[in-house]
């Protein structure tokens, strides 16, 4: 379990409205929308090019939109009193390598008006207590990665926005990070907005996920009920002692029914209701009957497809991603 307080800041919401941002004849984002609700871990996904990094971007106020806003409890970050103490961001890792971890903190916190043992604190939360006074030259990907969630850190920040903060870490820091996220959003009620390639990760990690695709929202929600939202005619499966009387009943009503030989009968283009009402008609005993479930990796690539580039005809190519949802 993640050391450190149980009690977090105060709530905040992130709100984003209407963004719209072209560099030339590129769109890189139009007319996004979308919110992030504190205490929660949302996930920000698209294909490379989709312009989640503008978006990004454009809530920390590092990019101007043409249009749209983006704010914090109704504050634009560049208004904020004290941002280092409502977002810590991480969308780079920047340090010196001859510094150590500890003294690359302190750096940070005499610029931001935080007393310096905060460094020490926040290296015991992200597990760099014992490798604080090491040059962070020597630091491995992974170490460097949460150096950086380390710093966002320091101003104990009611909202973080990371980008791929999973990037070089092994499956143990992953198993890390996870419990990590969660733990600052539902335990301490922080505002968690995280954008990954790794679908697996994130379908055990977010509660809720944004979708962009060609610089707009494809969908947003949580994934229960984009599985939902995408259920409807689909693949059924079917245990039966009468599997065989069971696909002949059930392709006299016209579906399309194969029974593998472990004696699962898998029903296409159908509900568990449909095949449950045949059987029923045909007093076919069931064992088991339910619907195909549909992960986060198949509903992106099912909601995302074609929509890779960004508007108004990106000179990018598609992105590429392996069985796994990492980028190439």
């Amino acid at each position: 379990m993640p050391s450190g307080t149980t009690a977090g800041p105060r709530p905040v919401r992130i709100e984003v409205s209407g963004l719209t941002k072209t560099f030339g004849t590129v769109r890189a984002v139009s007319d996004l929308g979308f919110t992030v609700e504190p205490g929660s871990v949302t996930g920000f996904l698209g294909p490379n090019g989709a312009g989640k990094t503008t978006t990004l971007r454009m809530v920390l106020g590092l990019i101007t939109p043409d249009t749209g806003t983006a704010t914090f409890d109704g504050v634009p970050y560049g208004a904020l009193r004290e941002p280092v103490r409502t977002v810590g961001a991480v969308l780079e890792t920047a340090f010196h390598p001859a510094r150590s971890g500890r003294d690359h903190l302190r750096v940070y916190c005499r610029a931001a008006g935080i007393p310096v043992a905060r460094a020490d604190e926040v290296l015991e939360r992200v597990g760099l207590a014992t490798a604080g006074r090491r040059r962070a030259g020597g630091y491995s990907l992974g170490m460097r990665q949460r150096l950086a969630l380390a710093t966002a850190l320091l101003g104990d920040p009611p909202v973080l926005v990371l980008d791929e903060p999973a990037n070089g870490l092994d499956p143990e820091g992953i198993l890390w990070l996870r419990g990590f996220l969660r733990h600052l959003a539902h335990d301490e009620g922080r505002t968690v907005l995280v954008s990954s390639h790794l679908l697996a990760e994130m379908e055990q990690t977010a509660d809720r996920v944004v979708i962009v695709g060609a610089g707009r929202l494809v969908r947003q929600g949580s994934i229960a009920e984009l599985r939902s939202g995408a259920q409807g005619a689909g693949t059924v499966l079917v245990r039966s002692p009468e599997a065989d009387r069971l696909v002949a009943v059930l392709a006299t009503a016209g579906l399309a029914a194969t029974r593998s030989e472990d004696g699962l009968v898998t029903v296409e283009g159908a509900t568990p209701a449909l095949v449950g009402a045949r059987a029923f008609a045909a007093q076919v005993e069931l064992h088991e009957l339910r619907a195909e479930s549909t992960g986060l990796e198949d509903l992106y690539f099912r909601l995302t497809a074609g929509q890779e580039q960004f508007a108004a005809g990106s000179p990018a190519g598609p992105a590429q991603y392996t069985t796994q949802g990492a980028a190439r």
